[in-house]
């Protein structure tokens, strides 16, 4: 029996309040969707609204949701959008998304896909995805003919992460150049206080802002690279940070999407997470041996950072093992192993027969 190949519906709403990591987690997903031939559409509530464009350059289709993620009215309107598209599967990340929201959008027929890292409850979608290397499967209540796919072999990480990774298969000669990725949220708006604190380490000769225009202190991490002398600049297209992944010797992260994309390149990290969900991750990621976890961002003084720092640099057989570490952790394939499971529960037939059913209806 033939399938219908239908789109794929991505809903996920991104706003200063709520956060972006988890919209730039679907958009990643969206791109290994794309590679099989599947049409990736996005229903999302946007703030700011240029975001619209990041979805439509990835050759994604834009719907501009009325309300956000699991609000009133928010359950009808994607039920609607899923029928009017004969939607294939939805992809479903949020921090608020209840039980009843994704058993009500399992009843419609279609597959659902739930990025979840926080576990709470049951999950009634039909595929779970844990992006991060914790919490293990013991921390997910799946309901029946649910599938959990945790860990390092499901990360999200980019393709411009992926096509670095054999370039940088060693690390690069000259002054120390550092690298500051505190991630699409910076709840814990470190990126401005870290880069300042890099700037009094004379063995730093060189610090990378890699951040997004939508950074609350955009304008500030911009003027602070104006008056740096060189010292300092700010990373917000692609194709620059491709380049400075090659270059960069050491890197400040938040234990976060990033921090995979970053193992995968193979840079050593120095972990300081503002968050439960990526201090679980900092955390493992310290026992694999592909960063330094320096325990909560609040907690880590300026002695503390300058001391981490300076071992590190100080010594290029840490560094090298972070590299591998990191590099053997995490391959850059799991959006493509995503995929796979999503196309082998779609081509059961008696799904197929199941979504013939919901579009005659």
């Amino acid at each position: 029996m033939d399938l219908i190949r239908g789109p794929i519906l991505f809903r996920c709403d991104a706003t200063p309040e709520i956060g972006f990591e988890n919209f730039y987690q679907q958009l990643s997903l969206a791109a290994a969707m794309q590679r099989r031939r599947r049409g990736t559409r996005f229903l999302s509530y946007l703030e700011p609204l240029g975001l619209a464009q990041t979805i439509t350059r990835g050759n994604n289709d834009w719907t501009a949701a009325e309300q956000l993620l699991s609000t009133p009215g928010d359950l009808e309107a994607t039920i609607r959008e899923v029928r009017r598209i004969e939607a294939a599967a939805v992809v479903v990340s949020g921090s608020n998304i209840s039980e009843s929201y994704i058993k009500e959008l399992t009843a419609t027929g279609v597959r659902v896909i739930c990025i979840d890292s926080t576990p709470s409850g049951t999950h009634f979608a039909k595929i779970v995805v844990n992006p991060y290397l914790a919490p293990g499967g013991k921390a997910y209540r799946a309901a029946p003919g649910s599938q959990l796919l945790l860990g390092r072999k499901f990360a999200l990480v980019r393709g411009l992460f992926r096509r670095q990774r054999t370039i940088r298969a060693t690390e690069q000669p000259g002054a120390f150049r550092a690298m500051v990725a505190f991630g699409d949220d910076d709840t814990g708006d470190q990126t401005l206080v870290r880069t300042q604190q890099l700037l009094e380490m004379p063995k730093v000769e060189k610090v990378s802002i890699a951040t997004r225009t939508h950074h609350e202190r955009y304008h500030e991490l911009k003027d602070l690279a104006a008056e740096s002398k060189g010292r300092v600049e700010v990373v917000t297209e692609p194709k620059e940070l491709m380049t400075r992944l090659v270059r960069s010797h050491i890197a400040l992260t938040s234990g976060d999407t990033w921090s995979m994309e970053l193992c995968c390149v193979g840079i050593p990290q120095l972990l300081l997470p503002t968050e439960s969900r990526h201090q679980m991750n900092s955390k493992r990621l310290d026992d694999e041996g592909a960063g330094t976890f320096l325990g909560a961002a609040s907690d880590v003084s300026f002695d503390a950072l300058y001391e981490a720092v300076n071992l590190v640099l100080d010594d290029p057989m840490e560094r090298l093992g972070m590299n591998r570490c990191g590099r053997n952790l995490i391959d850059g394939r799991g959006g493509d192993r995503i995929v796979n499971g999503l196309e082998i529960v779609l081509h059961r037939p008696q799904v197929a027969e199941e979504q013939r059913l919901r579009l005659v209806a």
